[in-house]
């Protein structure tokens, strides 16, 4: 199945029936596909072609939503990212995976105008601007309200097959320079049908997402629910706990989709049982729950199904614990989803059995295509399969089993900080605290947070005896999204270094 065909099967099925909710907003099936179409028309007119990338840098928001879907229905290939995203990382994205259109807020738009030459394959900007915005805009931007305004647009006559690529999600990588993850139709509706058959998703669903859309665990509850024809109720954000209970409560959500930072403020909120009585199921993915929040949410609500599970964006998910599981093996994240295959290997590559520890190795349509024309990259975690066409992931990250095949999480095999669900990329954190002329050397490490995950701990060398955490943090927050700004820097004389001279993050940690 094509992904925008979630969309279009549901508005076939129930077209008046609620699909999103959004604040004050309600659109119904009928109008999000309505809008969708005439944003696909936009830009095929524009000359968008199958296959062209098209940046999508918009906080969560019905446009968000349009946008995904139109960019499929025209043939083409959606890029979303996190509307915190700075201009060089964005300006480099954008280079990288040479998009042609950029849909974005006002911020990202006068980036653009400002050294159009910088981003030099854009030849369409779409832009959605807010209410605040002043000045008219260039006459080669577009508005998001024009390129969807138009009512009972029919569908553009363009398909992709369902091996063609749909999505590109770039992740930080510890070279510090994000890696773009390809996946195709194929991929994304293999693994949301398989996540959708253990969490029993229905039409009768309602799902709450609090998680950003340039997430892919927060993207997924969109495409899920409207695969399942469902209604998603779609949250600015998690700032504001008790808002968010009332919410599941006003709308009698059925799903919560959490990472740890949000169960753990759910947990230090006000809230009691009955606001939440409507909840069928509660999921969790992104870092491993302690289980003290487990068995905290579990006792609050024992009647709530509960979903542990793991995941990366090489594959979406790998790894779900049965919930019938979850208060004999709390620390669990589980087995293979369905259809998917997964085991342990050493150092070696030998296949581990039951009990033992090793590196986990996932196999199944949900592994990625590769990395964005990276092929080195891409060759480092592919591991040779004797089948045709079947891709095998090494996942990077360390697991021990349980004698009956239940998987644990235990590290990663390198660097990379996962903070409130997002990965981070330490070599980002530290080139941007090296901007600060004083600063020597810099080492960002995490460090284990029952909120966070891990929390970002920066090490800092200065020359300047004046320079402070906070001058720190702020020029970190100039130039990096606001989950990669460190929680703590700790100043040093010096930092350990291993014998090739490179700063040994190990002692630090």
């Amino acid at each position: 199945m094509l992904v925008q065909q979630f969309l279009e099967k549901s508005a076939e099925r129930f077209p008046y029936k609620i699909a999103l909710i959004f604040k004050n907003q309600r659109l119904t099936y009928a109008q999000v596909d309505e809008s969708a179409n005439a944003l696909a028309r936009a830009l095929v007119k524009r000359r968008l072609c199958p296959g062209d990338r098209v940046v999508i840098c918009l906080p969560n928001s019905p446009e968000a939503v349009i946008a995904v879907f139109g960019v499929l229905k025209a043939s083409g290939v959606y890029v979303i990212l996190n509307p915190s995203i700075k201009e060089e990382k964005l300006r480099y994205i954008i280079n990288n995976c040479r998009a042609s259109t950029l849909v974005c807020t006002d911020r990202h738009a006068r980036y653009y105008e400002k050294a159009p030459e910088a981003f030099p394959t854009i030849t369409t900007l779409i832009q959605v601007r807010s209410a605040s915005a002043t000045g008219a805009p260039r006459s080669d931007t577009l508005s998001f309200e024009d390129c969807t305004c138009s009512a009972q647009i029919d569908p553009c006559p363009c398909r992709p097959t369902a091996t063609d690529i749909a999505s590109i999600i770039y992740t930080s990588g510890s070279t510090g320079e994000p890696k773009g993850v390809v996946c195709g139709h194929d991929n994304i509706s293999f693994v949301s049908n398989s996540i959708m058959t253990y969490l029993r998703s229905s039409a009768e669903d309602i799902v709450i997402n609090v998680l950003p859309l340039s997430f892919d665990y927060g993207l997924y509850q969109l495409l899920m629910t409207f695969r399942a024809g469902g209604t998603l109720v779609l949250e600015p954000a998690f700032v504001y706990p008790n808002e968010v209970v009332k919410r599941i409560e006003a709308e009698k959500v059925t799903g919560f989709p959490m990472v740890p930072t949000v169960l753990a403020l759910l947990l230090q909120s006000e809230w009691v049982t009955e606001q939440l009585r409507s909840l069928r199921y509660i999921s969790n993915t992104a870092a491993a729950l302690p289980v003290s929040h487990i068995q905290a949410i579990r006792e609050r609500l024992p009647r709530v199904t509960f979903f542990s599970m793991y995941g990366l964006t090489e594959c979406k998910r790998a790894l779900y614990l049965p919930p019938e599981q979850i208060d004999m093996r709390p620390g669990s994240v589980g087995i293979a989803i369905p259809g998917t295959e997964v085991w342990l290997e050493d150092e070696g590559g030998n296949r581990l059995g039951p009990g033992c520890t090793g590196e986990l190795v996932i196999q199944g349509q949900h592994v990625m295509k590769g990395y964005w024309e990276d092929a080195a990259a891409t060759a480092a975690v592919f591991k040779e399969s004797l089948k045709p066409g079947v891709r095998i992931l090494r996942s990077g990250d360390l697991f021990k089993s349980d004698e009956a095949g239940y998987l644990y999480f235990l590290s990663r095999k390198d660097d990379v900080i996962k903070s409130r669900g997002e990965k981070v990329s330490p070599r980002e954190v530290e080139d941007a605290a090296y901007t600060l002329d004083s600063v020597v050397e810099a080492a960002a490490i995490g460090v284990p947070d029952p909120i966070l995950g891990q929390k970002i701990k920066l090490f800092v060398v200065s020359s300047d005896p004046s320079l402070t955490e906070q001058d720190v943090k702020r020029r970190c927050r100039e130039r990096l999204e606001d989950f990669m700004v460190p929680q703590v820097v700790e100043f040093r004389q010096s930092l350990p270094k291993t014998e090739s001279g490179k700063i040994e993050k190990k002692s630090l940690a």
